[in-house]
């Protein structure tokens, strides 16, 4: 199987990262929500543990979906997608060090983080859009940080949103390119 078929079949499987970008960005509106109308502890600790149900309530919905939400033993992007999910708890601890110098910058942290994560993605699907959403999450994490307003909520806001948008943007580019002849 060569590189563009490889692709093909994530998009295909995976609906192009649409179960799995809705999931995040509505964990990403509760862990918001929790540290505006709760406290921003709680926050933090919803966004870092419902990070670790991304992946089993994303084979949930794309099954839901009527997607396999696997691909063949010959596809070998499945590792990379494997190994990918394992940048973002690793490099929490980076989160966490920045939030015991400033609390308020944990949103924007892991703005960085999971924006960094979504660069490989580029090559995994094969979509450029996934580009787009690591330069917003990345730009926007740095640019809440050093000059957003105290706000502490408004990053998880941000990306919550941004995740939900481009899952759907992905899921349409993938519905079109299984149209087309």
């Amino acid at each position: 199987m060569n590189l563009l078929e490889a692709q093909r079949e994530m998009r295909s499987a995976f609906l192009g990262g649409f179960a799995g970008q809705l999931v995040s960005g509505l964990i990403w509106l509760a862990a918001s929500a929790s540290s505006l109308w709760l406290t921003p502890r709680l926050g933090m600790a919803v966004l870092f543990f419902g990070s670790m149900l991304i992946f089993p309530l994303t084979q949930l919905l794309v099954r839901l979906l009527g997607r396999p939400g696997k691909v063949s033993p010959a596809n070998g992007l499945w590792a990379l997608g494997s190994q990918l999910a394992f940048t973002v708890p690793l490099n929490f601890l980076l989160v966490g060090a920045a939030t015991l110098y400033r609390e308020a910058w944990f949103f924007p942290a892991a703005m960085i983080v999971v924006g960094t994560h979504y660069l490989p993605f580029i090559t995994l699907y094969g979509l450029r859009l996934f580009g787009l959403l690591a330069g917003l999450l990345v730009l926007g994490g740095a640019g809440l940080a050093l000059y957003g307003p105290a706000i502490f909520s408004l990053g998880g806001w941000l990306t919550g949103i941004a995740l939900i948008v481009f899952a759907f943007l992905g899921r349409q580019s993938v519905l079109q390119e299984e149209k087309s002849p």
